[in-house]
């Protein structure tokens, strides 16, 4: 019995050992061939726009192809309802959204739990800003919030989906300025700018990138910073003009549960490392972006703040009981 125990111990360290090994030289190996990157909705938004940056760095320190991909629906939803089912090895990861991962399954049944996302890395926010056409009549926050008085429901805005940053912002907005609008949500911030260039709303809530983005066609009202952007030194916070309004879009990326969790690391490990690159950062600022780090071991940390904050504020805005 004794020998057979010590053989069952020995064999069982064996195969530990070995399973260890397996999952280090598969980490070491990592990325061996291109990575599909998912993007939970359409092209020409701030997911979009800040995966086609992290292409050129991701082949330059991996020599692999980030493949990006889109699958756009319900704000987010129809591609984070799918990611369990991905394959697991590393090779197919998604893009990951605050407060949107968190926000819509709190308001109802929407395919996927905030759990069902692994997150490994978060990037880069944008803060929520009010944007109008430059042909627009409404040349300050006062001009659009004296519409609205006048004729409550009338002044229509544009937002990336349901239970996204843009529809909390508006949300709070409206209670905020006492106000009532109407939020007319699309498939993404590239189809909402869409529709504001094209007249099919009157404003847009959007992010000081699409300011950035499109400075000759569009007008930036106000921002929900702590600060003025340094890129629009002359656009005042909600703050300054008497709102209590800071917040905006957390943009990261998450991969299927059962992905390894030594090819986690390194996907962290990664996109840390774009982040860092001088090149890099500048575009980024450039753009409007503002840059962050949250590696996979401060994760779970990171996401628990959000979940309490965001919970507060769906339970405010009315968005659960």
């Amino acid at each position: 019995m004794r020998v057979s125990r010590s053989i069952a111990l020995v064999t069982g360290l064996g195969m530990t050992i070995a399973a260890g090994v397996t999952t280090l030289a598969v980490a070491n190996e990592f990325p061996s061939k291109d990575v599909q990157y998912v993007i939970p909705f359409g092209p020409g938004g701030e997911s979009d726009i800040s995966a086609r940056l992290q292409q050129k760095y991701f082949e330059e320190i991996t020599g692999q192809q980030l493949v990006v991909q889109y699958m756009p629906g319900g704000g987010g939803a129809v591609g984070w309802s799918q990611l369990s089912d991905m394959p697991s090895d590393g090779y197919t990861i998604m893009g990951s959204n605050l407060p949107h991962i968190i926000l819509k399954p709190m308001g109802k049944d929407v395919g996927f739990q905030t759990e069902d996302l692994n997150n490994v890395f978060y990037f880069h926010y944008s803060p929520d800003a009010i944007l109008v056409r430059n042909d627009s009549p409404y040349e300050t926050l006062d001009d659009l919030i004296q519409a609205a008085e006048e004729a409550p429901g009338t002044v229509t805005f544009s937002g990336s989906g349901t239970y996204s940053a843009n529809d909390v912002a508006n949300t709070r907005f409206q209670q905020l300025a006492d106000v009532t609008t109407t939020y007319i949500p699309f498939k993404g911030t590239g189809a909402a700018v869409t529709a504001l260039l094209g007249g099919q709303v009157q404003a847009e809530w959007g992010y000081t990138t699409v300011a950035a983005n499109h400075q000759d066609k569009v007008r930036m009202l106000a921002v929900a910073a702590e600060e003025r952007h340094p890129m629009f030194p002359e656009v005042p916070t909600f703050k300054e003009l008497g709102y209590d309004m800071v917040g905006g879009a957390y943009r990261g990326m998450a991969v299927p549960d059962a992905t390894p969790e030594g090819v986690q690391q390194e996907l962290s490990d990664i996109f840390q490392q774009i982040n860092q690159d001088p090149g890099f950062r500048q575009e980024m600022q450039d753009l409007g972006f503002v840059l962050m780090d949250v590696p996979l071991g401060e994760m779970d940390e990171f996401m628990a703040e959000r979940r309490d904050m965001y919970e507060a504020s769906a339970r405010e805005l009315g968005l659960i009981d």
